[in-house]
């Protein structure tokens, strides 16, 4: 369903009464069992480390690090027995494993810090998932739980889970409405900005459509409940967030990808470097000795760093520069993508509506500073943005804003009031579709002139879609709520050709996955509550933190903090140089392992050298990745 839009003017004698924001359920960190024990297993290491460091006793840091092995280790291993189980070897069994043999000859630091790698990377993960959910479920709150029902001329209140089809609601200023439906008596401008994305209040008439959760601002408005609401907008908005979050194919670090293989190779190649000498009489401390090495020369420990270290510093990088990518596997997304769909409200453009242009008509008497002087005078009592952006028109180029005295206001037809004696109207022209809002100005019924608004285009927006464009090597999609003509002066501007309109959020969910269907692996990048479902659904999802909706900020694989376009090419482009330094430090540890393994199967690898060799190569790839931290990581290539 495509919603008809329209634009109105009319501003509010006052602040409209606001609807109280629903309450924040945000699941505390260490409401989370993973990461209590993730904080037990790093304290403990912490502790344990610079005695260990130190020379003291290991009487005194080894019982730390057996709490630091237990804590942060149980878990995870449970998991990989339970995957054993299954029948399937985890990488996260054969880290615990790696870890235990790591102590086992010796090398208790090096097994602890292991142990709290993952620990650490496992709870951060939950507390993504549960942050993800408790939006979700907050999302439901801007549905109000109770709704006026009027029936036979009387008012009663009711769940809004009891309306039915044809029931008729009664919505007062200030109130959030209670059902999708269509307004059958009234007028009112109500703001739908978590449906559509428009950045200003939409006027509705008898026979507009509504939407639950939406806040009408001024006028009372009684609404035909189109639809149950547990089918509204708003519901679906939820489960389309769930069903991508769910069905979206989950990227992988490299390591993740090979895990089972590589797991279970280790294992086997293990046993056999222990059994088959041991079976032609070798001596059994020599066998269990070489095993062990082999393990460890053998681990992915240096795989797992290879990885990590380029991603998490392109992490703290971004971070420097305002941007919070949430994951090592949300960063390595962001630099597989080929394609981009942009949202216009909040993203593209500010959200907040400016004064264009101001066209004094021709004998009216007065030029454009004093047509906008008269307007932000008559306007200055409201609260609207229109109102707003007139008034701050005026007060930027230093114009005098005259008291005004009886002022009014009507829903659709403006407001009026007396401005030096005079009666002053500012009113909306008849321009529904237009790509700005025309504004008439009359003074004791004689038109002066007109005001031109339209919503703010942000200063970055050109040369973010161009970067993205060079990125890609495809122009953005733009993919809005708004009506068409709006779209198409931002799209003009921003070089975009391919325009979509008039979207709800399905509408946008089914944009993206025709392009994923078509092979593409697209970033989509909004603030609203209705590009949340994009943002799940996309291979990668960026949201603009500074108004973007706390849906859609916790949806999304990163967020724009600084609200700066252009740190969106930038991010991509550093995600890019990140994956070419895993391949790098790939390649460096697959040759130490496979030197040192032939060595040990060979050869006779003492054990020292082995875990030298083996701890070289974890040091040597952790540092190239560090690489990133550079300042020089983040400019433009």
């Amino acid at each position: 369903m495509v919603c008809r839009v329209s634009i109105t003017v009319a501003p509010a004698p006052q602040a409209a009464p606001t609807a109280p924001a629903p309450p924040r359920r945000r699941t505390r960190v260490l409401a989370l069992p993973e990461a209590r024990w993730a904080l037990a297993s790093l304290v403990a290491f912490l502790l344990a480390l610079p005695l260990d460091l130190g020379g003291a006793s290991a009487w005194t840091y080894g019982p730390l690090y057996a709490v630091a092995y237990a804590a942060g280790g149980w878990e995870p291993a449970l998991e990989g027995l339970r995957a054993l189980r299954e029948k399937t070897l985890d990488v996260d069994l054969l880290m615990i494993v790696a870890a235990l043999g790591a102590a086992a000859i010796g090398q208790v630091l090096d097994g602890a810090l292991l142990i709290v790698i993952f620990a650490t990377s496992g709870a951060l993960e939950a507390l993504a998932t549960a942050r993800t959910a408790d939006s979700v479920r907050g999302l439901l709150d801007l549905a109000p739980t109770t709704a006026t029902r009027v029936r036979d001329g009387n008012e009663e209140t009711v769940p809004t889970a009891d309306l039915a089809v044809g029931d008729l609601v009664l919505v007062r200023p200030g109130e959030r409405i209670g059902a999708d439906g269509t307004v059958a008596e009234g007028a009112g401008e109500v703001d739908q900005a978590t449906i559509t994305g428009e950045s200003l209040p939409v006027l509705k008439r008898p026979g507009d459509d509504v939407f639950a959760g939406t806040l009408n601002g001024t006028g009372a408005l009684r609404v035909r409940v189109g639809r149950d609401p547990a089918d509204s907008v708003i519901a679906r908005i939820v489960t389309l967030v769930e069903e991508a979050s769910r069905t979206k194919a989950p990227t992988q670090l490299f390591i993740e990808k090979i895990e089972q293989r590589y797991s279970v190779g280790v294992v086997v190649a293990t046993l056999a470097v222990f059994g088959i000498p041991l079976a032609f009489g070798a001596d059994l401390t020599d066998a269990l000795l070489r095993a062990m090495t082999f393990m460890i020369v053998a681990s992915p420990c240096a795989v797992v760093l290879a990885t990590m270290p380029p991603l998490l510093s392109a992490i703290a990088n971004a971070g420097r520069h305002g941007v919070l990518v949430k994951s090592a596997v949300a960063m390595e997304r962001l630099g597989e993508i080929d394609t981009a769909a942009l949202d216009k409200t909040g993203t593209l453009t500010e959200g907040t509506p400016e004064v264009t242009a101001v066209h004094p008509l021709a004998g009216s008497g007065v030029d454009e500073d004093a047509l906008l002087a008269l307007a932000a005078a008559a306007e200055h009592p409201s609260e609207h943005p229109l109102a707003r952006a007139i008034v701050a028109a005026a007060r930027a180029r230093g114009l005098r804003i005259a008291p005004a005295e009886d002022f009014t206001a009507a829903p659709g037809r403006g407001v009026t009031a007396v401005v030096d004696g005079r009666t002053v109207h500012v009113g909306r022209a008849d321009s529904p579709e237009g790509a700005e809002t025309t504004v008439r100005v009359t003074r004791d019924g004689t038109l002066l002139g007109t005001l031109a608004l339209t919503d703010r285009l942000r200063t970055d927006a050109a040369p973010a879609t161009a970067a993205l464009t060079a990125l890609t090597g495809t122009a953005p999609t733009l993919l809005t709520g708004d009506h068409a003509a709006a779209a198409a002066r931002v799209a003009e501007a921003t070089g975009i050709t391919d325009v979509r309109a008039g979207l709800l959020p399905e509408d946008k969910v089914e944009a993206v996955r025709e392009r994923e269907r078509a092979g593409r692996k697209v970033l989509f990048v909004g603030d609203g509550v209705n590009d949340a479902p994009a943002l799940a659904a996309a291979h990668a999802g960026v949201a603009m933190g500074g108004a973007g909706s706390d849906l859609a900020l916790e949806t999304a694989d990163a967020v724009v903090v600084r609200d700066e376009l252009t740190a969106v090419p930038a991010v991509v482009r550093l995600s890019r140089r990140a994956r070419r330094l895993v391949v790098q430090n790939l390649a460096v540890a697959g040759v130490f392992i496979t030197v040192l393994v032939l060595w040990d199967l060979i050869g006779h690898l003492p054990l020292p050298l082995g875990v030298a060799g083996h701890e070289g190569s974890t040091v040597l790839v952790g540092l190239n990745g560090l690489r990133l931290l550079r300042e020089s990581a983040w400019r433009s290539e």
